[in-house]
């Protein structure tokens, strides 16, 4: 089974996939962007702040690196229990917000960079507003998280419409609630589908 873990930065995605870890040890753990070598110099492009992206020029190097990794992740290790942080969802979800193109557009080149292979699962950690300002004061914030709570409240309504355009199973959690109750609701959805 191939999963995905979703959510806007802050929420809650890389505690929960390092739970996950010692839940299922024997799982393929990977993400978007930055799975493979050459997807992690494409993460630091991006990400670094340096000489970011125009929208359109971001769009295309994600989608660079997702068909890198469903290439040299994704499909060797399809009998494999795949756990991902992030996916095509989230690459649609934040360029809807920046970029020129059409949604149908968006999901039209992202089919191309998967192939057709898509998630069996995904799930989204949802954030309240409140929540997310406070979780943004603190710490260091990269590229993305700059652009502010506004911009990624935005992009967390852009991924439910396009996980439900989508037809993928899924499962939306509360990122509010206590590490452990997600995590046990995490794996429910997962034994479900094995």
């Amino acid at each position: 089974m191939y999963l995905a873990i979703e959510g806007i930065d802050r929420a809650g995605k890389s505690t929960q996939i390092e739970l996950l870890k010692e839940r299922f040890p024997d799982a393929l753990f990977t993400k978007e962007p930055g799975g493979t070598p050459l997807g992690r110099r494409i993460r630091t492009l991006i990400l670094d702040g340096e000489d970011p992206p125009s929208p359109l020029a971001e769009l295309f190097l994600f989608l660079a690196d997702r068909n890198h990794h469903v290439e040299r992740v994704i499909k060797p290790n399809r009998g494999r229990l795949i756990i991902s942080d992030r996916s095509f969802i989230s690459g649609i979800a934040y360029a809807q917000i920046r970029s020129p193109l059409e949604l149908e557009d968006l999901f039209r080149l992202n089919g191309m960079a998967v192939e057709g292979i898509y998630p069996d699962r995904v799930v989204l950690l949802h954030l309240s507003p409140e929540e997310l300002r406070r979780r943004l004061k603190e710490g260091e914030r990269d590229t993305i998280e700059e652009r502010g709570a506004d911009y990624l409240l935005r992009v967390q309504e852009s991924l439910k419409e396009i996980l439900f355009k989508s037809g993928i199973k899924c499962t939306i959690i509360d990122a509010t609630k206590p590490v452990e109750e997600i995590h046990r609701e995490i794996i429910a959805f997962i034994e479900k589908g094995t």
